[in-house]
């Protein structure tokens, strides 16, 4: 059995979207792609290519882990019932989302605080910039790669940091 490191993102309490807690130190020595998500942004439709990353690589030891979030200009708006049917019903989503939390500001939860502090490749770190900011999280449960927004799943760069993580 792997084991964690107490300051790991992957310490953390959270719960699921339908409330129970997420046990997010299941996923030790697993690669695990968290992103922040939302129903209703122009980003959206990444949520096939999350997907998509999920069923290639689950049986290789990765998760996608989807965390609603309400921060940027009330995209989220919907309950954990609203979330849990429109990723399912418009995306076929089967990863796990957890319960929908604040990314920035004062309420952050701290799964985002043990996450921010990582930059991406272009040098930014700090406050998540919009949804679907990914953070990947290798086997040994430590950030190993930022994502902005923008940067699709499908990426060549985030398909080869999820893929040396499994190699």
């Amino acid at each position: 059995m792997t084991t964690i490191d107490s300051d790991s993102p992957l310490s953390v309490d959270i719960d699921t979207l339908t409330g129970t807690p997420a046990d997010l130190p299941q996923y030790a020595g697993k690669a695990v792609l968290v992103v922040n998500v939302a129903s209703k942004c122009g980003l959206t439709p990444q949520y096939t290519g999350l997907e998509k990353l999920q069923e290639q690589y689950a049986d290789r030891g990765f998760t996608v882990l989807g965390v609603p979030c309400n921060q940027f200009m009330g995209q989220e708006p919907g309950s954990a019932e609203e979330i849990a049917e429109f990723c399912s019903a418009t995306y076929g989503v089967t990863f796990p989302m957890t319960e929908k939390v604040e990314v920035n500001g004062e309420g952050r939860h701290p799964l985002y605080e043990r996450l921010v502090g990582f930059a991406d490749a272009e040098g930014h770190s700090g406050d998540i910039r919009w949804n679907f900011e990914k953070f990947l999280i290798g086997r040994d449960g430590t950030v190993v790669a930022r994502f902005s927004p923008q940067t699709e799943p499908e990426a060549a760069e985030l398909v080869a940091a999820v893929e040396g993580q499994l190699a």
